[in-house]
């Protein structure tokens, strides 16, 4: 088993507007997904993006596809994740694969970052204007330094909460998410709003609004939400 080339890597997703993320090296004996080999993986490194960094590489695949293509940008993470896999070694999954895998706490292990009031993990720089979009499970150690164990986290300094006052359903106030109640606003024509430039909660978060997604993108998301096929499956951020 060889050295991971970690720049090679991140070269490879640089093309697409994806970054490797945090990654951990199982330890002997936890349970992990098997790596390409088809043995437990020894170690996962995670690929997402921050701020609107993927859209313009997604929207020129989409452009190719067929219309009405199901779930576009799970199929166009697969495609490029996958590729990279091959060339690296690496066996790409995914966030809705099923049985779910746990990319949340993988994220919060490997980055350090907590949960955010919205459920989302916050981060200190990109605030809520990130996501994983895959990982790359591998049969040998990464063999590099790790990532802090923790990382500041700017919601422990916020007094107002603004995410939390913003909706106006009041879908995060709860202290949990009102999933009926948000999507049934989304839907109706008073969530217009909501539904052509995003989440008024998650917007109304005072961090990383430079990373914001772009309305295009965030638009995208709101639709794929409040479609009529929409499943319940973890969050790895919109």
């Amino acid at each position: 088993m060889g050295t991971i080339d970690f720049d090679g890597l991140a070269a490879a997703l640089a093309v697409h507007g994806l970054i490797p993320r945090g990654g951990i090296d199982f330890a002997k004996g936890e349970t992990a997904p098997p790596g390409p080999s088809g043995a437990s993986a020894r170690a996962v490194l995670l690929v997402g993006h921050a701020g609107s960094s993927i859209w313009p590489h997604f929207q020129a695949w989409r452009a190719t596809q067929p219309a009405g293509l199901a779930d576009p940008l799970d199929a166009w993470s697969r495609q490029v994740i996958g590729a990279v896999a091959v060339r690296f070694g690496a066996r790409a999954v995914s966030p809705s694969d099923q049985p779910w895998l746990p990319f949340q706490a993988w994220a919060m292990r490997a980055e350090g970052l907590r949960p955010s009031p919205l459920g989302l993990l916050m981060h200190p720089v990109w605030g809520l204007w990130h996501a994983f979009r895959g990982a790359l499970l591998f049969d040998n150690a990464l063999e590099r330094p790790r990532n802090p164990d923790s990382l500041h986290h700017p919601c422990d300094a916020c007094i107002g909460k603004p995410c939390l006052k913003a909706c106006p359903v009041a879908a995060h106030a709860g202290g949990g998410f009102d999933y009926p109640a948000c999507l049934g606003h989304v839907r109706s024509p008073s969530g217009s709003a909501c539904a052509s430039g995003g989440c008024l909660d998650r917007r109304a978060c005072p961090v990383g609004t430079e990373y914001r997604y772009e309305p295009a993108q965030q638009a995208f998301h709101m639709a794929a939400f409040a479609s009529p096929s929409i499943a319940s499956a973890p969050t790895s951020g919109g």
